[in-house]
């Protein structure tokens, strides 16, 4: 894919700073309009989107809309409905000693946003995030990945033919239109993809002392417990490891399993893994393949260490690596050391909770944690631990509902999203305090003649 030149990012910024200077985007009437045609364009485009994916991840049209298409239609959904409510300006109250004012906040958009997504979920999680941004007022310039050409190239036809580039822009290309990009002074940055990377990202950030939200990854612990309901966990647990072929950054990384039940948990895992793909996975619609050869090769390597129970089938001219459970692994292994990032499941097992709680706590915060097993168990198991979000008896349907915020925490991601929590990150809370000028207390004026009955009234 050929790099987008710096003269062309220089320009379309210019003209996107000095559209966003017209005020038009401030509009709420604007924001809907665009909404709305986000929408219909999606609605347009959703057969092309479906096969591009397919093509780039060999995704099911049932997964990619369910996991991809659906969740940007149902986000705009939910913008275009509470938008009015969630931008007019808030009142909260005034202290007694401060009266007879009167205090405010109004939400400002913050002014034109770059916008960089990832390849796992490359339409998702590159327009979900253009959906904040057009909410809360602001123009964007958004950076697909260069991974999945496919779907890149059609977000690019879409957003051409939607909107003006003064107001939403697409580039294309790699490291070196990063770099362009990152040299650029923005209004807010907000980046999906891997810890590293995020770190490049707010180091270029800092340069302009830009605001940054950062949705990154790390290990996602599963802890299953003694008092779990096996077969719910291992149909659940089994489904949220194989979407995308395991190349979700909230997927399970790996299994952390009360001694005993592992055995069991084991076999119904892998019951539901057939009974989803058949015996033959390589042959079923249903599963992705991994993105490029870079991936397959680092993933091949996490093979070598422990005791294959299940899959370790492999095929670098298809990309394909099937589900893989892997018993026999000690903290100490290469697969326990990174972001797993694909359908294999590294399995671990404990006697006390507290050994759990210990491991998790000793490595970087997660950006999901999944628990099964009893409330009253979980709830102690999350006083005494801590992730971006997570699941009690499930995985990933945390980031299916609108009404939670979503993102990391420390080295899992930096700024929360979706829903009014989008349309916060991408908007500036401006404090507004007014005083009438019919009265004007002596109070607070030099040389505080009235201090002593200041302080009996702060």
């Amino acid at each position: 894919m050929d790099e987008t030149p710096r003269s062309t990012i220089e320009k379309m910024l210019r003209e996107q700073r000095n559209f966003f200077a017209t005020h038009q985007t401030k509009s709420i009437s604007f924001r809907l309009e665009m909404l709305k045609k986000f929408k219909a364009a999606i609605i347009r485009y959703e057969a092309k989107i479906a096969e591009a994916l397919w093509l780039d991840l060999h995704k099911s049209y049932e997964e990619a809309y369910l996991t991809e298409i659906s969740i940007v239609l149902q986000e705009i959904d939910n913008h275009t409905k509470n938008l009015k409510r969630w931008a007019k300006p808030k009142r909260v109250s005034t202290p007694l000693h401060l009266m007879p004012s009167s205090s405010k906040i109004l939400y400002e958009p913050l002014g034109v946003s770059l916008i960089i997504a990832p390849w796992n979920y490359p339409f998702q999680l590159l327009m979900n995030s253009l959906v904040g941004s057009i909410s809360a007022g602001n123009c964007a310039i958004l950076k697909p990945s260069p991974y999945t050409e496919n779907i890149a190239m059609v977000m690019d036809q879409m957003v051409k033919e939607t909107f003006n580039s003064n107001y939403i822009g697409i580039v294309q290309g790699s490291r070196k239109t990063n770099e362009i990009l990152l040299e650029q002074r923005f209004d807010i940055i907000f980046f999906t993809g891997s810890p590293s990377v995020g770190k490049v990202v707010m180091k270029a950030a800092a340069e302009h002392l830009t605001p940054v939200v950062l949705e990154l990854g790390g290990k996602s612990p599963c802890i299953v417990d003694k008092s779990a309901n096996l077969d719910i966990a291992a149909k659940r647990i089994a489904w949220g490891k194989t979407i995308n072929a395991g190349q979700t950054c909230i997927a399970p990384d790996y299994l952390y399993i009360h001694q005993s039940v592992k055995d069991e948990l084991i076999r119904k895992i892998i019951e539901n893994i057939e009974e989803m793909f058949g015996k033959n996975i390589r042959e079923s619609k249903f599963f992705p393949r991994i993105v490029n050869q870079q991936a397959f090769k680092r993933l091949e390597n996490l093979l070598l260490q422990g005791n294959i129970k299940f899959g370790g089938d492999k095929d670098s001219f298809e990309k394909y690596i099937s589900p893989t459970i892997i018993d026999g692994i000690l903290p100490e292994h290469q697969i326990m050391q990174e972001e797993i990032f694909g359908p294999i499941l590294p399995v671990m097992e404990f006697d006390d909770i507290n050994e759990v709680i210990n491991y998790v706590n000793s490595n970087e915060k997660p950006l999901a944690f999944y628990y099964f097993g009893s409330n009253t168990q979980a709830k102690e198991v999350l006083s005494k631990t801590t992730s971006g979000g997570g699941c009690i008896n499930d995985t990933l349907m945390h980031i299916t509902n609108h009404n939670l915020p979503f993102g990391g925490v420390g080295n899992s991601g930096l700024g929360k999203y979706h829903g009014k929590s989008s349309f916060l990150a991408f908007s500036n809370q401006r404090a507004i305090f007014t005083s009438p000028t019919w009265i004007d207390l002596p109070l607070k004026y030099v040389p505080f003649k009235y201090f002593k009955l200041i302080k009996k009234l702060i």
